[in-house]
């Protein structure tokens, strides 16, 4: 029953928050990429992200955003999607779903509370720029 379930654990497919120009804003904003630093493609991934926490002691949360991609090839990233800076003080949670071949692998990841900053970077492989890393 429970104990024939086989969850198999998610290795070298990580989030990176990466701090880019945007033309728009006309500033430097937090982009989240999905990195796949390993040496299968990954099919079919859906990444669910929200955002949640409290600011001057009121709850918030934000909308659930989905995000679909066919195939995500092996050291290759893929960009998901653009964080607010208003939302960089809540919990931004991603939950990453993916196959290899036909094994189902998910893991969520979270960005706690204002740890997307640029004090808390480190070089983010295959990009090779700075940038928040969450394995």
């Amino acid at each position: 029953m429970k104990k024939d379930i086989i969850i198999p654990k998610v290795e070298n497919v990580f989030l990176a928050a990466v701090q880019e120009w945007n033309d728009d804003f006309m500033e430097k904003v937090w982009y989240v990429y999905l990195v796949n630093d390993s040496d299968f493609d990954i099919d079919s991934v859906m990444v669910v992200s929200k955002a949640f926490g409290t600011i001057d002691g009121e709850m918030k949360k934000t909308s659930l955003l989905r995000h679909a991609f066919v195939k995500v090839p092996s050291v290759s990233v893929v960009k998901i999607e653009m964080v607010e800076k208003s939302v960089l003080a809540l919990n931004n949670e991603f939950m990453v779903t993916y196959f290899i071949g036909n094994t189902l692998y998910d893991k969520k990841f979270i960005f706690r509370t204002n740890t997307i900053n640029e004090r808390a970077t480190e070089e983010v492989p295959i990009l090779f720029v700075p940038g928040v890393v969450l394995l």
